[in-house]
């Protein structure tokens, strides 16, 4: 024990030296920490995004944005994928062979996607940058053929696409919709915009 006095004004100052100091830390470290994560302008460019698709339901559609565009994620039931194969003969490209906009090899599919049931596709039309209507109900309807197996129809000027994004026959929208690089995470996880591990 030593027999030198306690100075209970030099002890005062020096806890609250560190506590101001541990304040100042924190606020010094919390832009260096947010700089970790994509800004707004790194979105815009093409940073990727992440989608949660564990809450979609069966003929639900989500949107997200990737690139200032706005990408649809649906989830297609049973029956949705089996109208795809009954309208092949009315579509202007069904196997995706145009390459204005190039499919990704793991899209190259009757579905146009990694999993049957998911579709991912930019939601812009191909003729002049709309964005097409949901149509997802089969059947007659007005604007659309009485074989009509649910899709999208842009009103602008009329272009029907089916649930895996393909363009119809004789409508101004010259080819499908795009397909974004896109891949798992893991089964209710996607990455929009990256389609390869670094």
């Amino acid at each position: 024990m030593s027999d030198t006095p306690v100075d209970s004004s030099k002890r005062t100052w020096l806890a609250a030296t560190v506590g101001v100091g541990a304040v100042g830390a924190g606020f010094v470290a919390t832009p260096f920490v947010s700089s970790f994560q994509p800004s707004e302008r790194a979105k815009a460019a093409g940073a990727a995004v992440e989608v949660d698709i564990s809450a979609l339901k069966t003929g639900e559609k989500l949107t997200v944005e990737w690139r200032g565009k706005p990408v649809w994620i649906m989830k297609r039931s049973p029956e949705q994928l089996e109208g795809l194969k009954k309208i092949e003969g009315n579509l202007a490209d069904p196997n995706s062979n145009r390459t204005a906009y190039p499919i990704p090899a793991y899209a190259k599919n009757e579905f146009r996607s990694i999993k049957p049931e998911i579709m991912v596709a930019v939601g812009i039309c191909t003729h002049l940058g709309c964005s097409p209507g949901d149509k997802f109900a089969a059947g007659p309807q007005p604007s659309l053929p009485d074989d009509w197996q649910g899709g999208f129809l842009c009103a602008c000027h009329g272009s029907t696409f089916d649930l895996a994004g393909r363009v119809f026959k004789n409508k101004p929208a010259p080819d499908n919709l795009e397909v974004p690089p896109h891949m798992y995470l893991s089964d209710t996880k996607l990455l929009i915009g990256e389609d390869k591990k670094a």
